[in-house]
């Protein structure tokens, strides 16, 4: 009997430490997920901040590629190119599991105003004096005032220069130096826009170029903090809305230019194993 009493004793003992022991071990566990957690989401609050930061980065480079356009454009013309640009540049971007980051952007459509339409009708202005007298003409057939009047502010608007070679006599006689017709002849020849510019041909055409070719470089200039691994993709799809009218059906021709750079290029080219030629080189452009 004393000795059932004694294991009855031990047993009553050891039963509460096992239990507080399990306790104390669960505990543990529950802080050590709770630690894995917190650290999770660290790493997951840092790569949404890494990957709004290129939205950003994408979003400039659009713009930069709307300069590039814009200053093209003002130095063929010889004076202030007006674009009339839809929206600005929107990005968003995504970290998929298993693949990479993901990028896509709106890139904004533009729209030479008319007035540089009617100035590069012709390098010589001869397109931009048929233009007008051809809508002169119209005008006064017309026989309206208020439409007259509009016309000739529209004109002096467009190019007054056009008016005044059109009324002003041709210089003829000998003149004094100031104003005379030697004194024209030895001034330089205006520059004339080089006829073999693309972007007189087709400016959007030029304008997906100048954007694509920006945010290529930004791939390469900023993508470094996203921590893309060896086997992953750095991927941006670049979608305009002058492929498509905004109230257009759905299954209307769309293009969208996709962009990517495997990780592993990447890599390399951020540890200069190889030349930023070559990194281009290796981006993939496609039209879908």
């Amino acid at each position: 009997m004393k000795g059932l009493a004694a294991f009855v004793a031990v047993v009553s003992v050891a039963a509460p430490a096992a239990a507080q022991s399990t306790d104390i071990g669960a505990q543990l566990q529950r802080t050590k997920d709770m630690e894995a957690r917190i650290q999770q989401e660290r790493v997951n609050t840092q790569s949404r901040y890494q990957i709004g930061q290129m939205e950003r980065v994408l979003e400039g480079a659009v713009e930069h590629g709307l300069n590039m356009v814009k200053d093209r454009l003002q130095t063929l013309s010889q004076t202030p190119a007006e674009l009339l640009v839809s929206d600005n540049a929107h990005a968003r971007g995504f970290r998929l599991d298993g693949y990479g980051v993901f990028f896509d952007i709106s890139v904004p459509t533009f729209n030479a105003s008319w007035t540089w339409s009617l100035r590069t009708l012709d390098q010589n202005d001869l397109g931009l004096d048929s233009a007008l007298k051809t809508i002169q003409n119209y005008v006064k057939n017309s026989g309206d005032v208020n439409l007259e009047q509009a016309y000739k502010r529209v004109e002096l608007q467009v190019n007054p220069g056009v008016v005044t070679r059109a009324t002003a006599p041709a210089p003829s006689g000998p003149r004094t130096l100031t104003g005379s017709a030697a004194a024209a002849q030895d001034l330089p020849a205006p520059a004339q826009p080089s006829a073999a510019d693309a972007i007189l041909a087709d400016p959007n055409e030029v304008y997906r170029a100048e954007v694509t070719q920006a945010l290529m470089d930004a791939m390469l200039d900023h993508s470094g903090s996203l921590a893309i691994a060896p086997a992953e993709w750095l991927v941006i799809a670049a979608k305009g809305n002058d492929d498509r009218p905004r109230l257009g059906p759905a299954d209307s021709d769309s293009r969208t230019r996709i962009i990517r750079l495997r990780g592993s290029d990447l890599s390399a080219y951020l540890a200069r194993q190889i030349s930023r030629e070559e990194a281009l080189q290796r981006i993939e452009v496609r039209v879908f």
